[in-house]
């Protein structure tokens, strides 16, 4: 049985021409980037040409570009970073949305460190009020966090004006791209953008690796504290195959960037079309106008989605109920909630991401065999559907 692999917000397929980029790191070309001869210092030129690849598709300069293990470990140096170099601010900002990588800190540091964490929500398309941020920020907020897209609807965030309001109070930004690095077009020169994280695996690189932009002249203290790696900013020897390969990803995504927003867009929408032609009482979950061209969060009224995920999967076909750093919970989506999607559907909300190894094929496919997995499941539910007869969108 052929899988349908439309799950490319949790991770993605390692490129080909990433893989034939890393092979020799790990074989004939293994020396240590900081060593003096020139089998090391071969090596540290390679570092130097994926960090500049980075930073052309960041619109960065190379210098501003510090590769770390992931997603994650960027969030945190980004925002512990913020506080540090600002001890007088108390304040944090973030949004009810974002990744548990920037969620579950804050809160950690809400409780643990005595910050004052002001969320701000969003409304039923899932897009942030720009008044309750505006509201939200002053002159004692260190940093505000803010994703660029969001990892289960797909929901584009308006960073760019977050961070204006920011810098107009003497206020840092971050913003959590890990999702919209590659899918987007980023120009990060003429923003007031302080940090950016990216991770590896969400664009065809491997796993491990991932990447901290930090804009010039942003005071900065370093999380890792070691070896004088990465301009004395992340310690510990550089992962070189990873390294490698981000840069070669990044390089394949800047020639990309067309297909992304073309053929892979033109998929999700047909999957979407499909799907709510022959399936009622369904809806799609995110603004439809800004979102990234490969995400479709759509509910199913008064099915589970484990259960729907349980005979998608029989089918060779691989898509998720939401994050898959929050997969092994039973609570409903802390996304689909903030966003007040109704209980009927919030338990029955299933992301499809493609990407551009996907087929029109695969795509055909799903939408033959999702609609009967729903009218199967459906007709087990204990609830009554009669009194609702449209799909819909929300707005």
């Amino acid at each position: 049985m052929k899988t349908i692999y439309l799950d490319n917000n949790a991770t993605t397929r390692v490129a080909d021409e990433v893989i034939e980029a890393i092979k020799p790191f790990f074989t004939e070309r293994y020396g240590n980037p900081s060593s003096m001869h020139f089998f090391g210092g071969s090596v540290a030129r390679e570092i130097a040409n994926a960090r500049a690849n980075m930073a052309e598709l960041l619109g960065a300069s190379p210098h501003e570009i510090v590769f770390t293990s992931g997603g994650t470990e960027s969030d945190s140096t980004a925002i512990l970073s913020a506080l540090n170099t600002l001890p007088e601010r108390r304040e944090i900002v973030t949004t009810r949305v974002e990744h548990p990588a920037v969620l579950n800190l804050c809160k950690h540091l809400a409780r643990f460190k005595g910050y004052t964490v002001k969320w701000i929500s969003v409304d039923k398309s899932g897009m942030i009020d720009m008044e309750d941020v505006k509201r939200a920020i002053n002159d004692k907020t260190a940093i505000v966090s803010a994703m660029w897209a969001n990892n289960e609807t797909g929901v584009i965030f308006p960073v760019v004006e977050i961070a204006e309001i920011a810098a107009g109070h003497g206020a840092l930004m971050h913003t959590d791209a890990v999702q919209a690095v590659g899918k987007i077009p980023i120009n990060l020169s003429k923003t007031n953008i302080n940090f950016l994280s990216l991770s590896g695996h969400k664009l065809h690189a491997p796993k491990g690796i991932g990447a901290l932009y930090i804009k010039k002249g942003t005071r900065f203290s370093p999380f890792m504290i070691g070896g004088h790696q990465e301009s004395n900013r992340r310690g510990g020897t550089e992962n070189v195959p990873g390294i490698v390969g981000l840069g070669e990803a990044a390089r394949l995504a800047m020639n990309n960037f067309n297909e992304e927003n073309t053929r892979v867009k033109k998929m999700r929408d047909r999957l979407q079309q499909g799907l709510l032609e022959k399936v009622s009482q369904a809806r799609v979950n995110g603004r439809p106008e800004s979102r990234l061209p490969n995400t479709l969060n759509i509910g199913f009224e008064f099915v589970e989605g484990e259960a729907i995920l349980m005979r998608l999967d029989d089918k060779g076909i691989c898509a998720s109920s939401g994050s898959a750093c929050t997969s092994g919970s039973l609570e409903p989506s802390h996304v689909l909630r903030a966003m007040g999607v109704p209980f009927t559907a919030v338990h029955g909300s299933i992301r499809f991401s493609l990407s551009r190894y996907n087929t029109e094929d695969e795509i055909e496919f799903v939408i033959e065999e999702t609609p009967r997995i729903i009218e199967t499941l459906r007709a087990m539910s204990p609830f009554n559907v009669d009194n609702f007869n449209t799909a819909c969108i929300v707005q």
